[in-house]
């Protein structure tokens, strides 16, 4: 039952971190034509430099979601500072949850997840709160849990190669952070 248990942990964990950093697999960048009435909206590059702006924040908030994962899933703890800075809920009570049964079980995450290049696929500035869907390829083959009284492999933690998306949100206080987050493990990139 406990390998059981550690083996979809591991799926979660390994889902969880791989959602970080990378080139996206494929999609076009792409921004929303929601209906904003012209007094409202900025001028052409105005506003053409607000979404960049705002790609940019989303990314790095997306960026730093990841860094903040690494660290604290190498130590299976929970309470890692940065998660607050880069997550929010729901996605900040997942990835929690998930590195508390990895430390109840007595395993970390070791060896690489590399992000690729993430790219910004949709934004939506005028939504409530203004949102940005992220696309990433992530390679977390060289990624697994291990238990740290033997250092021996959680069966079924390897990770793959495959797409992750997130979504970003910009919150009152100004700053972008990650929301949601999967890992596509079907779809290979």
């Amino acid at each position: 039952m406990q390998a059981r248990q550690l083996s979809r942990l591991t799926a979660g964990l390994v889902a969880v971190a791989t959602v970080g950093t990378g080139t996206a697999c494929g999609g076009t960048q792409q921004t929303s034509t929601t209906a904003t009435p012209e007094r409202n909206r900025p001028a052409g590059t105005e506003r053409a430099a607000e979404q960049a702006a705002a790609e940019e924040a989303a990314l790095a908030a997306y960026s730093g979601y990841l860094a903040a994962s690494r660290t604290a899933s190498r130590r299976s703890d929970p309470q890692e500072p940065q998660l607050t800075r880069f997550l929010a809920d729901p996605l900040l009570t997942r990835v929690r949850f998930s590195l508390r049964q990895a430390r109840q079980n007595g395993a970390v995450s070791a060896g690489t997840l590399r992000s690729e290049g993430p790219t910004v696929t949709s934004m939506d500035l005028d939504a409530t709160p203004p949102t940005a869907e992220i696309q990433d390829c992530v390679d977390a083959s060289d990624y697994r849990l291990v238990y740290l009284a033997d250092d021996k492999v959680v069966p079924g933690s390897r990770g793959s190669r495959h797409l992750a998306t997130a979504t970003a949100n910009q919150y009152p206080d100004g700053r972008w952070r990650i929301s949601t987050g999967a890992a596509h493990q079907d779809q290979p990139c």
